[in-house]
């Protein structure tokens, strides 16, 4: 899989913490009803692999990824629970090798130059920005683009995203995509709101095909 065309289809990817199994598939469904059918299902539950299984195993339409992929025990975890692509906050080389070794296709996370330079020195095409608005937004992504352009790396910011700043942040090209945590909110994920989660999507998907065409 390419995780760089998969991830800029939709544009926008939901970012999910889910606390409950039995919340995975109404979620995902709604997610992928509104127009956005990546999901980051992160790995800041317990509930994270067996809500991974069940998107994966009752809505086929659904691509999952999995994020906050911080040791390469959770890698294993995660591409067993049947993710096919996987996203972590920091750059961790141990992470990013046993990503390689399991042929999981894997976006490490930077904030810094320095951090950019040894993700490639890995061999990432793509990194996740985060957290994006705290770590400097529009003006820090191309700012590092000055010095990093010519290595082809593109980049998904995550962090501070929503719909009144992402269209800045989909202007920049290298940038494939925006991790979007508004997309679910917490309260109306613990309500079982799906058509209000729907909307959510539904208006982030409409935004990417107006700015993209």
């Amino acid at each position: 899989m390419d995780i760089i065309e998969t991830l800029k289809g939709p544009g926008i990817i939901p970012v999910i913490v889910i606390e409950k199994e039995e919340q995975a598939v109404p979620l995902a469904r709604a997610l992928v009803s509104g127009g956005l059918n990546v999901l980051e299902v992160t790995f800041r539950t317990k509930a994270a692999p067996a809500a991974i299984r069940a998107i994966c195993r009752e809505v086929p339409e659904a691509i999952v990824g999995a994020g906050t992929l911080l040791t390469p025990a959770m890698v294993k975890e995660a591409k067993d629970a049947g993710c096919v692509f996987g996203v972590a906050p920091g750059f961790d080389p141990a992470v990013v090798a046993a990503a390689k070794e399991l042929g999981l296709p894997f976006c490490p996370g930077i904030a810094t130059a320095s951090e950019l330079s040894q993700a490639l020195s890995t061999g990432a095409k793509m990194v996740k920005f985060f957290p994006a608005e705290a770590a400097g937004g529009v003006k820090m992504i191309k700012n590092l683009l000055g010095a990093f352009r010519f290595t082809g790396v593109k980049i998904m910011p995550t962090g501070g995203v929503n719909l009144a700043n992402v269209a800045d942040y989909l202007s920049v090209p290298e940038i494939v995509a925006c991790g979007g945590t508004w997309i679910v909110p917490k309260d109306r994920l613990a309500a079982g709101d799906w058509a209000g989660i729907e909307q959510l999507a539904a208006d982030a998907a409409a935004l990417v095909k107006r700015l993209r065409g």
